[in-house]
């Protein structure tokens, strides 16, 4: 289940969105979007009705456009809550570029707390709008995926999208 980064007081609308790797739920407030998670991180009892939102039909729209290969970065309105420390580390994962990757540590340097490794990875794994912030573009130092919200597999295919990892039959 998702963590504390789940804006529930500020949810106006939600959508489902259908990609190719599986269900994204988006999730709105009247200021922007607030969430964009796997489907199976988000309780039912989120899911409110969906309610008209241009800030929805935006992310929708962007984010089939990244599925289709026509789209490398999101540029949308959020409206997300986290602290300094986790809204410093959320602006440098939107500065890694498609089909690149980073460390932990690259980050932790990037921001100016080089020792801060372990708190970029539970910053990383607070992200509230997944994809769209790019937290499965962070790998280990050592090259290996680790830790993702919707599963390693999920981390994996999202990166062979990008061109990061070539598909192994």
């Amino acid at each position: 289940m998702p963590g504390k980064n789940i804006p529930e007081d500020n949810i106006t609308a939600s959508r489902t969105v259908i990609g190719p790797f599986g269900e994204l739920v988006l999730l709105a407030s009247d200021n922007g979007i607030c969430g964009c998670f796997f489907a199976h991180r988000v309780p039912e009892e989120l899911i409110i009705p969906e309610n008209a939102s241009p800030f929805l039909d935006q992310a929708e729209e962007q984010l089939t456009e990244y599925f289709s290969g026509d789209r490398q970065s999101f540029d949308l309105k959020l409206d997300t809550s986290g602290t300094e420390f986790q809204k410093s580390v959320w602006d440098s994962l939107r500065r890694i570029p498609f089909g690149y990757t980073k460390s932990y540590g690259d980050i932790a340097e990037e921001i100016g707390n080089p020792k801060a490794v372990r708190a970029v990875g539970l910053a990383n794994g607070a992200n509230p709008v997944s994809v769209i912030v790019p937290c499965h573009r962070v790998i280990g130092a050592d090259g290996t995926l680790t830790g993702f919200g919707g599963g390693l597999d999920m981390k994996r295919k999202l990166l062979e999208h990008e061109g990061v990892l070539l598909k192994v039959n």
